[in-house]
Parts: structure tokens; C-alpha cells; sequence
């Protein structure tokens, strides 16, 4: 992956992606993705979750606030914070809580709440670009890089 990042020219380019980086995720690690309205954070989440082995309905959490999932060694937490009126709503409902070790977190619009109350360890920044999306990836620390090193698409 260069600095420039990846670029996806169509859904199935990017549900590779998504895929190739669920197959790295361990746990604990905190994810969070970027970018406007229809950049594709939702269906990159969903992706990662099918390959994961979720079946069934996987909902976007944009009122809950959060959608949670049992995969084979931890579980992840699909945080969409648009509709985040206030940090307090994630103190009221645990948000720390969350950020367990046997936990991976999935945080759409994570620049919402300061980097103090929402800690990234990767952060995907999405745009739309052409008829697709460039997808860059930036790593917050060491086990981060080795994730990002290890993609392909």
C-alpha cells in the first residue's frame, strides 16, 4: 500500500479490502472510519463482519449509537457516533465499557468525540473518487503498521 492509499474502483474491490482486513484484526483494537456521507464506512463494516462469519441481518447503528457481534475470538462493537449530539450520551451508555481486550471497535465518524474519549489505534479515511473510492489507511501505532502491511487487495 503506498501513501496514496488504495483505490477501489467498484463495491466488489472494496468488500475484497474490507475482507482482507478482517482476516488481520485482532483483539484489542480500535478502527475508526472517516469520511462524508455514502463514502462506504458502513458497507466496508458490513463486509469485515461477513467475513468474520456474522449471518443475518447486520444493521447500521446510526440511532442505537451501537451494534455488537460475536465472532470466533472476540467481539466487535460497531459504533456509528453521526447522530452524537453530545459526549455524554457515550458516558450514559458505557462507551468505555467497550474498549476491552478480547474487544475490536469499529467507530464510524470517531473525530466526533477528542481523541482522549475515542483512542484509535487505525483510522480508514474514505473518499469518493472517479465512479469508486480511495481508501487510505492510517496507523496510530506499531501492531497498527504490521495490520496495514499485511493487505492486499
Amino acid at each position: 500500500m503506498g501513501n496514496d492509499g488504495f483505490y477501489c474502483p467498484n463495491e466488489e474491490s472494496t468488500v475484497v479490502l474490507a475482507q482482507s482486513l478482517a482476516r488481520e484484526i485482532t483483539a484489542p483494537l480500535v478502527i475508526g472510519f472517516s469520511g462524508d456521507l455514502g463514502a462506504g464506512k458502513t458497507c466496508f463494516i458490513r463486509a469485515m463482519l461477513r467475513e468474520l462469519g456474522i449471518e443475518g441481518p447486520i444493521k447500521s447503528p446510526t440511532y442505537a449509537l451501537v451494534e455488537s457481534y460475536e465472532c470466533d475470538n472476540f467481539q466487535l462493537h460497531h459504533f456509528d457516533l453521526y447522530r452524537l449530539s453530545d459526549v455524554d450520551e457515550l458516558e450514559m451508555m458505557g462507551f468505555r465499557d467497550f474498549f476491552e481486550e478480547d474487544a475490536v471497535l469499529c467507530i464510524e465518524w470517531p473525530r466526533k468525540v477528542s481523541e482522549t474519549v475515542c483512542p484509535l489505534d487505525v483510522e480508514l479515511k474514505l473518499h469518493t473518487e472517479r465512479d469508486g473510492r480511495r481508501l487510505r489507511f492510517v496507523a496510530y501505532n506499531p501492531s497498527a503498521e504490521r495490520i496495514l502491511e499485511r493487505l492486499s487487495l
